[in-house]
């Protein structure tokens, strides 16, 4: 009987928490105009993203020479490229893939080096060594140029650009998590958990590592940006995402030749989509601090 009247009071404290940190959320987003800017952009790539294909005007793969390096009007709302493509279209697709690649390059990231460097704060030791050497490996490249070299490698498909971009990011999560975990092993409520019976992976995932949270959500967030503008070089300078697929990176290096003959809006609209998508998650970042971190919950 005991266990059956925990449990609905379990639940109902759960219920209580989201509702807590949802109320915290819209203070956030209320009080700051810039967190509300960098939601309101977040939630213009996240429509565009995943309902995109079905709401462009026109068919982003399909060519009309006839149509060809047409300038901004009504019907062609970014004006076309050399093949009659119109430019809207082409941009607002390319928001899923864009923001495919950062989404699963941050997620397997966070995985790897906030994961290990949690561990190598907490446990120090070989572990601590280990991750170390390899965050130290890694740093020791120009990361651009290695991420080129590891496409250049496996082959230029989206899983090994996501593979590359996680790769490179490895160090910053891993020294991240490690120096606060490192600070919060000899913390007071660590010490209570051991003391109550806890083990050591449940104080490390329960205790630990929702305490690191808050500045690793800022890192993603960071690392959205970066992983986008990686992207985004790699098929710039041909190693990235093949045409005629729409990517950004792709769309402003097929503009940048025109620019001279007076074709600007080739590359500039992309070129600015792809400002406005790092610019929107730099500053999500902040936000995302403020909500998750529960010392700012007041």
């Amino acid at each position: 009987m005991s266990a059956l009247a925990e449990k609905p009071a379990a639940q109902a404290q759960s219920a209580a928490g989201l509702s807590a940190t949802l109320r915290h959320a819209r203070y956030v987003v209320r009080e700051n105009p810039v967190t509300a800017l960098s939601f309101g952009l977040f939630v213009l790539f996240l429509v565009s993203a995943v309902f995109g294909p079905w709401l462009v005007p026109h068919d982003p793969l399909a060519s009309n020479t006839s149509a060809a390096l047409q300038a901004p009007s009504a019907r062609y709302w970014f004006g076309t490229d050399q093949l009659g493509r119109d430019i809207f279209s082409r941009v607002v697709v390319a928001t899923r893939l864009d923001m495919w690649i950062a989404t699963a390059s941050v997620a397997l990231v966070f995985v790897m080096g906030g994961l290990a460097g949690v561990a190598a704060g907490y446990y120090g030791g070989w572990i601590d060594r280990v991750v170390g050497r390899v965050s130290d490996t890694i740093m020791a490249f120009p990361l651009f140029v290695l991420a080129m070299g590891i496409v250049a490698a496996l082959g230029n498909t989206v899983t090994n650009i996501i593979i590359a971009t996680a790769i490179v990011n490895f160090p910053l999560y891993a020294r991240l998590a490690r120096s606060e975990a490192n600070i919060r092993r000899d913390a007071g409520f660590v010490h209570a958990a051991r003391l109550s019976g806890n083990s050591e992976p449940r104080i490390l995932f329960t205790q630990v590592l929702p305490n690191v949270m808050p500045l690793m959500m800022v890192q993603m967030s960071l690392t959205m940006g970066y992983a986008i503008l990686n992207a985004a070089g790699l098929s710039f300078i041909g190693l990235g995402v093949r045409p005629p697929m729409p990517e950004w990176g792709i769309m402003v290096a097929e503009g940048a030749a025109f620019i001279v003959s007076g074709e600007w809006w080739i590359a500039l609209f992309p070129g600015l989509t792809l400002m406005l998508a790092v610019f929107c998650f730099n500053l999500l970042g902040d936000g995302l601090r403020d909500i998750v971190d529960p010392q700012r919950r007041t």
